[in-house]
């Protein structure tokens, strides 16, 4: 059940051959699966946490400027809410997502879901496109400072911050 791939051993299948492709879809539409950990990694997260990122990157382009401190890059989102951040390859997850079940990564010898694949659930979409980022894909470690950011303003109690502002 579900989106997996149709051939046990999908990595040596995989091709970017558009007659092979057209053959294969002609006998039955299959889910585009998109492998990881060779052009790209991907940093798959809830969509709070994908909403302060994206958000985040967004504001920071804003203020660095276009081409400088890329931290902004191709997103595709799940229809359970999953929030996939695609960003260079290669990169370990910090230790302080290393733990968090909220961060996977996806690297060598996993896969994702690309858009426009349906899901049970409904299809997968860009929440920003590869065109939208000029094909870019932002450094890993500069897009897991931000999820650091982010799941540290979700955990902060917000009695403290009350405390603060009466203090």
């Amino acid at each position: 059940m579900g989106c997996h791939p149709a051939l046990e051993q999908w990595e040596d299948a995989a091709t970017s051959d558009h007659g092979q492709v057209l053959t294969w879809w002609r006998r039955q539409p299959h889910a585009v699966l998109l492998p990881t950990g060779r052009a790209f990694d991907v940093l798959e997260v809830p969509a709070h946490l994908g909403l302060r990122v994206l958000g985040a990157a967004r504001l920071h382009a804003g203020v660095v400027g276009p081409g400088r401190g890329q931290v902004r890059g191709p997103v595709a989102v799940t229809p359970t809410g999953r929030w996939m951040l695609l960003v260079r390859p290669g990169d370990p997850l910090r230790p302080e997502l290393d733990e968090s079940l909220d961060v996977v990564r996806h690297g060598a010898g996993s896969w994702i879901p690309a858009p426009p694949t349906r899901l049970p659930e409904g299809p997968v979409r860009w929440a920003a496109s590869p065109e939208e980022t000029r094909w870019r894909l932002p450094d890993s470690y500069a897009v897991q400072g931000m999820l650091v950011d982010a799941l540290g303003a979700v955990r902060l109690p917000r009695q403290t911050s009350t405390l603060r502002r009466a203090a």
